[in-house]
């Protein structure tokens, strides 16, 4: 049976008021009184478009770990709750959704949709940046506003699932991964554009024109003019690489070489794709970046991906779910069926052959100790 109000009525007078946050409700961003870093975006957003739509390692280690929690085995208490959780809302995927969404904003939103018995009858994610937090004067949440466009509706606390990642400066909002990689991001992003540019040179710096025409005087505007355009219609970009240069009237050509900083550069990229892999929990050698020695192994470094990030993850939203459908579902759990997944087979075969081994415990004790009940 559904308790209206039971999330805050009676209980909001036990606790201690919140600190409220400001926030421009209009961009989404939330300031602390720091300065802004360089030219990097700060709206989420811009952070959006700029750095994770246009980011290869980005988007690949986002999409590695949300469709690895989309992956896991569940398990229930109620068949009936476990056949919402994973049924597909408007082509949506409510898991694998609310990780992403919990990976770059560092907030998920589930909307419990009841049907004509007042069931939850779907579940579906609401976009992160739309919804604001409408507290009391307490500080505590007592609903939620979802604004898409012109149109904003006001959704009751007790009909929203709110999941977040823990933030130390935020009472209502988390802290999102991809905030902490942007500078990252930022600079593996313009590494590309600056390979780019020199490819698009073929491969080579430019050079300069020398005039050494010492008896003739300097160029005129006029001649100045000339040389710049015949230069740029002929020799510049990609087509015209290797064109020979045909120079008179006391010109010469200077070749200018990189420097080592300059042809350091594929290093400083390797760097920030590093950044970006451990910002998100994913181990290096997973993105197929080279020269990564902390794992001994592919194997070994995606039983680490499990152990410490994707599992982790999906605990923290089957339990959030959980304990917003208990109103309907009593004593509702949603769990991970760890027997069932492949990469922590060598860890459930070690756990296994010791608890065998252990002759000083029974056969009931054994069975509870691999989880078997």
């Amino acid at each position: 049976m559904k308790i209206f109000g039971w999330k805050s009525t009676g209980r909001g007078l036990l606790r201690p008021a919140k600190a409220r946050v400001q926030q421009d409700r209009l961009t989404g961003i939330r300031t602390y009184g720091a300065a802004t870093l360089g030219d990097w975006p700060r709206s989420y957003e811009q952070q959006l478009r700029e750095l994770y739509l246009s980011n290869a390692i980005a988007q690949r280690a986002v999409r590695l770990v949300a469709e690895g929690v989309a992956s896991v085995p569940l398990t229930a208490s109620d068949d009936a709750a476990l056949a919402l959780v994973r049924a597909t809302s408007a082509g949506q995927a409510l898991i694998e959704t609310v990780a992403a969404h919990l990976l770059l904003h560092g907030n998920g939103y589930v909307e419990i949709l009841s049907g004509p018995d007042g069931q939850p009858a779907e579940l579906f994610a609401l976009r992160p940046e739309r919804v604001t937090v409408e507290a009391d004067h307490r500080g505590w949440p007592v609903a939620y506003v979802y604004k898409a466009g012109e149109v904003a509706t006001r959704l009751p606390a007790e009909g929203i699932v709110h999941i977040r990642s823990m933030h130390p400066l935020d009472d209502h909002y988390g802290l999102g991964c991809l905030g902490a990689a942007s500078g990252a991001v930022a600079i593996h992003n313009a590494s590309t554009k600056w390979n780019k540019a020199l490819l698009d040179n073929a491969a080579r710096p430019s050079g300069a024109l020398v005039y050494d025409g010492a008896e003739a005087g300097t160029l005129t505007g006029e001649q100045y003019a000339t040389l710049k355009e015949e230069l740029a219609a002929a020799f510049q970009g990609a087509g015209n690489a290797g064109r020979p240069m045909l120079l008179e009237g006391g010109l010469k050509w200077q070749a200018m070489a990189l420097t080592p900083a300059e042809m350091d550069f594929g290093g400083l990229k390797e760097a920030a794709a590093r950044e970006i892999a451990l910002a998100f929990g994913v181990p290096p050698v997973l993105l197929g970046l080279p020269g990564d020695a902390t794992y001994a192994n592919y194997r070994e470094a995606n039983r680490a991906l499990w152990s410490q990030t994707i599992l982790p993850l999906a605990r923290k939203i089957l339990d959030a779910i959980a304990e917003g459908l208990r109103p309907w579902f009593d004593g509702l759990e949603l769990g991970v069926d760890l027997d069932a997944i492949p990469a922590l087979a060598e860890d459930r075969e070690r756990l296994w052959a010791q608890v065998g081994a252990a002759d000083f415990l029974t056969a009931e004790e054994k069975r509870a100790a691999v989880g078997l009940g």
